[in-house]
């Protein structure tokens, strides 16, 4: 970083420090505002892309069902959820080698790394012949292919708010980092337009036949757009710090596990984010598939189904920077909590409105969970990256979020579609979001408010 780099916005960095006596810190240079911006894009496009490519899985997954495992019905979604599943048992292996890598030799260069790797990934499945080509080769692959996925993801998420977070200046890190959360859901946002506009321009025969590819192959570009802004920054301040004074752990993984502070706060991370499988997945990801296959005679078409998502998309969105402001001025336990009681309030009777089948009522039914899960989403991943210091942030913050995807996440598709065709209810997935949101609460009971404060180095 040259002279003109260093410090020349105000930061709340010395007055934090003083309040939180025996925090280990060491000197950090700051970077200006145009660096710290540069930062916040490159960390909100990656996003963008890496989310784009794994999310686009589940918004076209009856298509998937149809053409790479046969059918469409519910053995091909059953099959087709269990690529989904894999990707998250895949990730707590991206996280634990990502992470040592990251905490040991930075962050900038494997972050690159990791787009190229998923963009790849996804833009495979859309080359993969179809099961009446290969048979059970085309399933196999798929699966393969979204283990890739998996572990591209299980080093993501941690690294790219690692990264962000550790340029932002304390007062408004929430703010910087909430950007990163945006360019995930325009990401879903985009898949679920351009998929939209696609089936729209084609019919559903042709994107049947060979349009689902397209949105699986145009990760290509969107990956080298990706790779080509994160190659162009520097290493974080804080990282920066930690290797100029010889300070980096020699193994981050026996730190973080040795450690009694760093295990309470690993166990943290994998319950504190119980709300986000069904905020994130079932409300975003699973939505489309659920609305046009799980309400019986109200099913709608894709492109219907496509269309209330993102239109919940869209309220998310301007949501998340407005509560991020929010947190970093009243605190992150105050909008966490707030978050997870409206989700718990409002998740039956808004699904309720959802299984009408009726179009406007679906979308004002998924605006209000948008709204009422957007505390959620601008929050958690600043919380848990503050709950950890540099020497170890990286990998075991991406262990415990791995975990907590698995358990609350990853199987979500599989299991809602699986205990909706039990049980013959199709407000399981309302259940499913009171009760991680009531785990989300009690959990939130047990945090250190971190608003404002520098992060720890070790």
């Amino acid at each position: 970083m040259t002279t003109s780099d260093r410090l020349d916005i105000p930061s709340d960095r010395d007055e934090a420090s003083s309040q939180t006596p025996g925090a280990a810190a060491v000197d950090v240079v700051s970077a200006n505002r145009k660096v710290v911006r540069k930062a916040t894009v490159a960390g909100s496009v990656g996003s963008f892309v890496e989310w784009y490519d794994y999310g686009i899985y589940g918004l076209l997954v009856t298509y998937l069902a149809i053409n790479i495992m046969g059918e469409a019905e519910a053995g091909g979604l059953f099959l087709t959820n269990v690529g989904f599943l894999v990707s998250f048992v895949a990730r707590p292996f991206g996280s634990v080698i990502c992470g040592y890598l990251g905490d040991r030799l930075g962050r900038k260069s494997l972050l690159a790394a990791l787009l190229v790797l998923i963009s790849a990934a996804t833009a495979a499945i859309g080359l993969i012949p179809s099961h009446a080509v290969i048979g059970v080769a085309a399933p196999v692959l798929l699966v393969l292919l979204r283990v890739l996925q998996g572990f591209s993801a299980g080093g993501e998420v941690a690294g790219a708010m690692s990264f962000v977070g550790e340029y932002a200046p304390d007062a408004r890190r929430n703010y910087m980092m909430s950007f990163i959360a945006v360019g995930s859901f325009v990401a879903l946002m985009f898949g679920s337009a351009f998929s939209a506009v696609l089936i729209t321009t084609l019919g559903d025969d042709s994107m049947t036949s060979w349009a689902w590819r397209v949105p699986f192959l145009l990760a290509v570009p969107l990956g080298y757009v990706g790779f080509y802004i994160r190659r162009r920054l520097e290493e974080t301040p804080h990282f920066k710090a930690l290797r100029e004074q010889n300070t980096v752990v020699r193994n981050p993984l026996r730190e973080a596990f040795t450690n009694r502070r760093h295990l309470k706060a690993i166990v943290l991370t994998i319950f504190l984010p119980a709300l986000n499988g069904p905020g994130y997945y079932l409300l975003f990801v699973y939505m489309p598939t659920y609305l046009k296959t799980s309400l019986g005679e109200h099913n709608f078409s894709m492109l219907r189904a496509l269309t209330v998502t993102a239109v919940s998309l869209v309220a998310i969105v301007i949501c998340i920077p407005l509560m991020a402001r929010l947190s970093d001025r009243i605190g992150r336990k105050p909008v966490l909590a707030g978050s997870a009681v409206a989700m718990a309030a409002v998740s039956y009777p808004m699904f309720r409105l959802i299984i009408t089948g009726e179009f406007g009522l679906a979308c004002i039914g998924t605006i209000v969970l948008a709204i009422a899960f957007s505390g959620h989403a601008a929050v958690v991943h600043t919380m848990l990256a503050e709950m950890f210091p540099t020497t170890v942030r990286y990998s075991a913050y991406s262990i415990g979020f791995s975990l907590s995807t698995i358990i609350f996440g990853g199987s979500a598709p599989l299991v809602m579609t699986e205990l909706i065709e039990s049980t013959g209810s199709n407000l399981v997935p309302a259940f499913a979001s009171i009760i991680t949101a009531l785990i989300t609460l009690v959990t939130v009971v047990f945090l250190r408010e971190t608003k404002g404060q520098p992060l720890a180095a070790r």
